[in-house]
């Protein structure tokens, strides 16, 4: 069972942007291996900061908009949101280690 928000250009205003604390938004699309790669380790990673992270997934084909807005160049993206405010990024998939480090810096950070 997976533990994401699936966003959307319809959502994304009241799950993020108005969302208090930290929110994890995966910037991915269906057809990118290493958006494939990098789910499994989110979905791990959602369940353990339930609580202190919302953690969820925004197709950039279904909301292209949404990934201009923030200049998405490249998938997999994950964003860091902050009250609201996009506060770091992480471009690619650093594998397991790479994306728990990103993750634990910034809700440690923002607690």
């Amino acid at each position: 069972m997976s533990n994401f928000k699936k966003l959307e250009e319809a959502t994304f205003e009241t799950e993020v942007l108005q969302s208090e604390g930290v929110v994890l938004v995966d910037f991915y699309a269906d057809w990118c291996g290493p958006c494939k790669m990098m789910a499994p380790v989110l979905d791990q990673i959602a369940g353990e900061f339930d609580g202190r992270v919302k953690v969820g997934k925004l197709d950039v084909d279904s909301s292209p908009a949404i990934a201009m807005r923030y200049g998405i160049m490249g998938i997999p993206t994950l964003g860091i949101f902050q009250d609201g405010k996009l506060v770091d990024r992480l471009v690619g998939y650093p594998g397991p280690g790479g994306v728990r480090a990103f993750v634990e810096k910034n809700a440690a950070a923002k607690v």
